[in-house]
């Protein structure tokens, strides 16, 4: 295998190299944020630390805790639930590491539970707990890849339980009587990376969090809960919301932290290939993989992160391709990662990085969370990923041997990544979101509820625990015949557990197989099946294309055979929404924004294959796929056709200037709450039959609603402040993917019309401002 001759490039090497691939007249770099390293700050061991902690700990370097860790550790040593908010690699791990453990070897029967959102993390933990080597402690990870034999002895024996959400709804609490004695004695309950439950999933976590506390009250238990977040918008709010108990929150990070080099990257503009056509930027993914082949050849050990599973893949294959021209074989070592794999070819990979056999991933945000990742220099976030809150993780994830590292976020042909790049202080200097998760759901209540019953009768002393909706549902399930009342509770009628996906997939990930072989390639969940997966879609799986011959959504299958065209596929599709109630409103004169439930139906109805170089459309083939329903809620806004008039949009240009002020609401409105584009959907329309005016819908993309939709209500001026800026600092003239075109558009970015939506947003702000400064009623 090839390797590096050169010696390693510092961080700030690395970058002065990759400045000059261009001229200073051409630099695609648009703002350069230099973090300084920060000093540590140490406490004494508490009193109440076992001894034998200490000893385990000062035998693997660590003298002292840092003082955010001995406060967290000692509030919850005391009871209090307590979540401490810091950096990556702050430590976070010890700040409950420290009560566990001495409660554990201080009290011999008493055990623990800790939950995270990924296995790599939860098996990173064990390596770590295993490695202090403290007698009686017996932790053991229990997930979907633990044995039926090794389950019975981590029941019966392990005092130390390591697993995730999806594994304790699954397994551990339908089947609670088993865990009897671990529930009774459950001192502590650990939650990990706590701001990756958000949404759908975090409502959920959420419901199974009461559930455990439920049935861990019914055998005697009291756990405390310790929580682990990266930095976050009121994280006492949003660990209370989580698991329904107040919360103390340890905010101040202590811990020293080397210089960070944080440049944003705008990749440069492409000459056109005919005089007419506007000129574009050079894709995000081919800037990624330059600078991540200019990163192994420097020698220094980088993280590359991807939006999306394609995209890891293109990246690591476009780098691998670019490298091995060079030093033939040295694309040996670059891998993509991301989820969707195998269990052994994901742990391949992470063992090759840890060794050094790799040098670069191109990664999804599989490794945002999980594998402790030692010794990188350099971290390339190849678009924004969604949230500050994400985005700091990602750039944490270099310098963790407390070096100096490099971050470099480049720039999509996108609104909000255009908006970000020439706009730095919308990143640097500002907290990071708040996490929004909503246990009220219905779509997510009505389930759990009927989980809980399943697991125990529900009685009216319960129905606390899930909040105040709970007996409307309850009785809505009652008169359903999901439940069925008696005197010593509700009882669940079916004779199956309730079928409840926590990610909110929407049924049984779709399986996709080789024709040839038979061999599992990997999944795709529900969701993005009709639009990865359909006929004819074209799939990548490790860097090799392959074509689908059948989507059989029956059967959850998708059957691919190996090819290499020169095109690319597209999904396209019809959306329409209906209007069912109205929460709140704000009658602005012309102008009115809404908040309320609507249902959503979409069917993806043909694609369209079009030229890899070029973009250029091949051909639109029909597709027969099922329609969808979704009810969810939504935010909105109508305009009257009159003020249209006066803003000078012409009525041919209504129907394009809604579609793209709505493209660029959607791109925008990751800047105001914890979501991406594809966790919200948008229709406009020239006259809705329900409002009876022309209309802009943005939507939450899940039953019932994930909280995006409230955030956006809640922040609409400022959303739409910073839309209306996104469009108009637009260099373009017709709109671009950086400003109004949408990367899912069912309608192929058709029509859009961007001096028109800049006049909308114009007329919508105007009038929101207005009734504000006169009824002071505006959402804030």
């Amino acid at each position: 295998m090839a390797r590096v001759t050169s010696t390693a490039h510092s961080p700030a090497e690395l970058l002065h190299r990759l400045r000059a691939r261009t001229t200073a007249d051409d630099s695609p770099i648009t703002h350069i944020e230099e973090i300084p390293a920060r000093t540590g700050k140490t406490a004494p061991w508490p009193a109440w630390v076992s001894p034998d902690v200490v000893t385990a700990l000062g035998a693997h370097g660590i003298a002292q805790p840092w003082e955010h860790q001995a406060t967290a550790a000692s509030l919850a040593a005391q009871g209090t639930h307590v979540v401490v908010a810091t950096g990556t690699a702050s430590g976070k791990s010890l700040a409950y590491q420290l009560p566990v453990l001495t409660r554990l070897l201080d009290d011999p029967r008493a055990t623990a539970l800790y939950l995270s959102p990924t296995k790599a993390l939860a098996a990173d933990q064990l390596r770590a707990v295993v490695k202090l080597g403290l007698d009686g402690v017996r932790p053991a990870t229990y997930d979907g890849d633990t044995s039926r034999e090794e389950r019975e002895w981590i029941r019966q024996h392990s005092r130390l339980v390591l697993t995730n959400p999806d594994m304790l709804h699954h397994g551990m609490l339908p089947g609670h009587a088993r865990c009897a004695t671990f529930l009774r004695r459950l001192a502590y309950v650990v939650i990990d990376e706590c701001h990756a439950y958000r949404g759908v999933f975090g409502s959920h976590v959420s419901h199974v969090l009461r559930r455990l506390r439920r049935l861990a009250a019914r055998y005697g238990g009291s756990p405390t809960f310790v929580l682990a977040s990266a930095t976050s918008g009121d994280p006492a709010d949003a660990a209370s919301r989580l698991i329904g108990l107040p919360v103390t929150a340890v905010t101040e990070d202590t811990s020293p932290r080397g210089a960070t080099t944080f440049a944003l990257w705008e990749p440069p503009l492409l000459p056109p290939e005919e005089p007419d056509l506007p000129p574009v930027r050079r894709s995000a993914l081919s800037e990624t993989s330059d600078l991540l082949a200019d990163a192994v050849v420097a020698g220094t050990r980088t993280l590359a992160f991807v939006r999306s599973r394609r995209g890891a893949e293109v990246v690591a294959t476009m780098t691998r391709r670019s490298l091995d021209e060079a030093v033939p074989g040295l694309g040996d070592r670059v891998a993509a990662y991301r989820a969707g794999y195998l269990k052994e070819d994901r742990r391949r990979i992470e063992q090759s990085l840890l060794s050094g056999e790799l040098l670069a991933l191109a990664s999804t945000n599989a490794l945002e969370l999980g594998v402790d990742l030692v010794g990188l220099d350099a971290v390339l976030i190849c678009g924004y990923p969604g949230t500050r809150a994400s985005l700091w993780q990602q750039a944490g994830r270099a310098g963790r041997d407390g070096g100096s590292a490099l971050a470099v976020l480049i720039a999509r042909d996108d609104p909000l990544d255009t908006y970000l790049v020439h706009h730095p202080s919308a990143l640097f200097g500002r907290p990071v979101e708040m996490t929004v998760l909503d246990p009220t759901n219905p779509y997510v209540l009505g389930p759990q509820l009927c989980c809980a019953a399943s697991e125990a009768p529900l009685t009216v002393d319960d129905l606390s625990l899930f909040g105040d909706s709970s007996r409307a549902a309850v009785d809505g399930l009652t008169a359903s015949g999901a439940l069925r009342k008696r005197p010593s509770g509700w009882y669940w009628t079916h004779p199956g557990r309730p079928d409840v996906d926590l990610r909110g997939a929407g049924g049984a990930p779709v399986s996709v197989v080789e024709s040839s072989t038979g061999r599992l390639l990997g999944t795709v969940d529900q969701t993005s099946s009709h639009v990865m997966l359909h006929t004819g879609a074209v799939y990548l799986h490790q860097g090799v294309t392959y074509l689908v011959d059948e989507l059989d959504l029956d059967d959850a299958i998708a059957l691919v055979h190996h090819e290499e065209p020169d095109w690319t596929t597209q999904a396209r599709d019809v959306t329409d929404v209906e209007v069912l109630g109205v929460r709140e409103h704000v009658d602005a004169g012309p102008v009115g924004l809404f908040l309320g439930e609507v249902e959503v139906t979409s069917q993806v109805v043909s694609y369209q294959r079009r030229r890899i170089t070029t973009g250029e459309v091949i051909d639109t083939k029909p597709l027969d796929l099922p329609v969808r329903t979704l009810r969810t809620v939504a935010v909105w806004f109508t305009i009257a056709p009159r003020s249209l008039d006066q803003a000078g949009v012409e009525p041919p240009d209504v129907p394009g200037a809604l579609h793209a002020a709505e493209h660029a609401a959607i791109g925008l409105l990751p800047l105001m709450a914890t979501c991406d584009r594809w966790d919200i959907g948008g229709l406009s329309t020239a006259n809705h039959v329900d409002t009876e005016a022309p209309t802009v819908f943005v939507y939450d993309g899940h039953p019932g609603g994930a909280g995006f939709a409230e955030r956006a209500y809640a922040v609409a001026a400022a959303w739409l402040a910073a839309t209306r800026e996104a469009i108009a600092a637009c260099a373009c003239e017709a709109g671009c993917p950086a400003c109004v075109q949408s990367p899912k558009c069912g309608n192929g970015n058709n029509p859009l019309h961007k001096p028109g939506a800049v006049q909308v947003l114009d007329t919508v702000l105007t009038a929101l401002t207005t009734h504000a400064g006169e009824a002071s009623a505006l959402p804030r």
